[in-house]
């Protein structure tokens, strides 16, 4: 005879996983920017600061804030904490890093748009797919999910803010929903957009998912984050 579960469970900790805030990937003279140097743009501020007034409001605080260490993630940890009025150390784990594009120069034009998108596929060899050349969607996992495993076996956190970025969200999203190694192309991360995780002794919760407190609903939004970048990168090319 089994042993009955015990009742109440223990107490979920809880990860507000955000992407960060919105950036300019291309400069003033058309020309692509470093995505390891890229800094918020003014709307990306405005994004990160409007999640801090969020988090403030509801009464949140947090006892650890963790980011991949690239600018972007920095400044919107930094932007949320002023918002919402805390001060704790701002920790970084290289390993939760962006998917690393490859060069748009190195690809053919007919193979551009499929590049970029290919992270959108349903197809089961999506971890195959190399984005615009660079890092592979399994190559990502592979540094990814470790780092998110031992993050969640530290028990020196009960409130986390975790801020990395649309794909590797993506892969944890995934991780959670499914218990194992998937990668959801088709979940959109908008920027500076909240997702909820709760952590229990055995199990993961996802409670919410890419809330973002400047456009709840989104009621304008028909493409993703990446289909307006592709966008920007194809106008930037006509007109160089």
């Amino acid at each position: 005879m089994s042993t009955p579960s015990p009742w109440p469970p223990t107490a979920r900790r809880r990860i507000y996983l955000m992407r960060h805030g919105a950036v300019d990937y291309i400069g003033a003279d058309g020309a692509p920017v470093n995505p390891d140097s890229v800094a918020l743009s003014a709307t990306g501020r405005d994004q990160a600061t409007a999640a801090g007034l969020v988090f403030a409001q509801s009464g949140v605080r947090f006892d650890s804030v963790l980011t991949s260490g690239l600018p972007r993630t920095l400044e919107t940890a930094a932007l949320v904490l002023a918002a919402s009025s805390q001060q704790l150390p701002v920790a970084q784990d290289e390993r939760l890093q962006e998917i690393r594009p490859g060069h748009l120069g190195d690809l053919p034009r007919d193979q551009i748009v499929p590049a970029f998108l290919g992270l959108f596929s349903a197809d089961a060899d999506i971890e195959q797919h190399r984005f615009i050349g660079g890092e592979s969607v399994g190559e990502m996992l592979d540094r990814v999910l470790p780092a998110f495993g031992e993050l969640l076996l530290r028990q020196d956190w009960h409130c986390l803010l975790l801020v990395l970025h649309g794909a590797v969200n993506r892969a944890l999203l995934g991780h959670a929903m499914t218990g194992g190694r998937t990668f959801f192309g088709r979940l959109e991360q908008a920027s500076a957009c909240i997702n909820v995780i709760d952590v229990g002794p055995a199990d993961l919760v996802v409670r919410s998912t890419n809330l973002v407190p400047t456009d709840w609903l989104q009621h304008q939004q028909r493409q993703t984050t990446l289909e307006v970048l592709l966008g920007q990168f194809l106008d930037a090319g006509s007109r160089r």
